[in-house]
């Protein structure tokens, strides 16, 4: 028996184990002290009342033999007609035609960013950012691909563009970007697109933090840019956008028009799930489904604007003490410069002993990451604001 060797070139904890594990090291040592956690991208509001509603309307219905639901509808991939409606309506609001066909129901962008590989060859060479999500390089390392990184760094406001001389198969990009928050134009994506088509390549576009985008020069789809269907993939997640952490559910793009190898992408990828995933329960796809209706949309835009609040909090705050930073007014992401030329655990041992302060350090997102910190408005604004207040306090002595 074998086995895959690839999971031992991964490192040994995950960025945000590590994270956790120092920061309980640090409370167990120190129980008096008031740790404020700015540093995992979890959410802090509850779901809104709208996918309550829902989900206590879908749970009545699993109680009554005449409305219960077991399996979802034949082709599980795709989902229950209320949640796909609801989903392709969200895309023609943002000026995209969808056909049902073409959205695939999940538990979330994560599992989605990692199994959409299966489609692909372990030859295939994949072109990621530096600093990225420590997933998208995991899920390849795993798979024995040949890794390539594109340099995201502060003089190209962390948003690198193609290099023409550069040959990549696979294409990861994450807009507005976790960790560094830099968000691209619709004109750069525009060169993505022209680049992956040059390359017969596949853009994997994670668009997890598209309703934090109020900058009309951002897209908040790859499908706003012309010709991205016949080359990307758009992977989605109702965790930021509606609270769905601990619910679980997300979709997947994968347009008809897009195919590789002679083969629709789109029929592979219905093929792969129907074997290797049963579908997302009826009561979180219904709650899902309440996500994107008029009452939905306005009460998750009141929770965004909560976090946006927090973000420019915390920007507002890097302003005054003169720290460059990215993110925070498109994201929901702060990704700081370390001041007094610290390295990345440097500064977060010092906050954390400091000013009881937990954030990321960027050289776990990668070595273009060394020197960098990324900080998350998903707090409480309470937390957020006395976080603040205490950095502000440590920096200024």
């Amino acid at each position: 028996m074998q086995i895959n060797r690839n999971f031992l070139d991964l490192k040994d904890s995950y960025l945000f184990a590590t994270v956790g594990r120092k920061t309980a090291e640090y409370k167990k040592a120190h129980p008096e002290k008031d740790v404020i956690r700015l540093s995992i991208g979890d959410v802090t509001r509850p779901l809104a009342p709208a996918v309550v509603e829902a989900m206590h309307r879908a749970v009545d219905e699993m109680s009554r033999r005449e409305t219960f639901k077991g399996y979802g509808p034949d082709q599980t991939c795709y989902g229950y007609e209320a949640l796909l409606s609801s989903i392709a309506g969200s895309y023609a609001r943002k000026g995209v035609t969808l056909d049902f066909g073409e959205i695939f129901i999940s538990d979330g962008a994560k599992s989605d960013c990692g199994n959409i590989l299966d489609l692909f060859s372990s030859e295939n060479v994949v072109l990621l950012p530096d600093p990225v999500y420590p997933a998208y390089a995991d899920a390849n390392v795993m798979a024995g691909r040949k890794i390539i990184y594109a340099d995201a760094n502060e003089a190209n406001g962390f948003l690198p563009m193609p290099n023409e001389r550069v040959k990549a198969d696979i294409i990861y990009i994450c807009s507005p970007n976790n960790p560094t928050g830099a968000a691209y134009t619709r004109e750069q994506l525009k060169v993505w697109v022209d680049y992956a088509k040059a390359q017969d390549a596949v853009l994997l576009y994670d668009a997890a933090y598209e309703y934090f985008v109020t900058d009309s020069s951002l897209a908040r789809s790859i499908y706003e840019v012309e010709g991205a269907k016949d080359c990307a993939i758009e992977i989605c997640s109702y965790s930021k956008t509606a609270g769905f952490t601990g619910v679980r559910c997300g979709y997947t793009i994968v347009p008809k028009a897009l195919v590789r190898g002679g083969e629709s992408l789109n029929r592979l990828w219905a093929r792969r799930q129907s074997t290797k995933f049963n579908g997302v329960s009826y009561v979180t796809q219904i709650g899902a489904a309440a996500v994107f209706s008029a009452e939905g949309e306005r009460q998750i835009s009141e929770n965004i604007a909560y976090y946006r609040e927090n973000a420019k909090i915390i920007g507002d705050t890097l302003d005054r003490l003169g720290i460059w930073y990215t993110g925070g007014k498109n994201s929901p992401y702060i990704w700081l410069k370390c001041p007094s030329g610290m390295s990345s655990w440097e500064f977060f041992d010092y906050l954390l002993e400091n000013a009881n302060v937990v954030g990321t350090p960027g050289s776990g997102f990668g070595k273009n990451g060394e020197g960098f910190f990324r900080l998350t408005a998903f707090g409480t604004e309470e937390n957020t604001r006395e976080a603040c207040r205490r950095i502000s306090e440590l920096l200024q002595k």
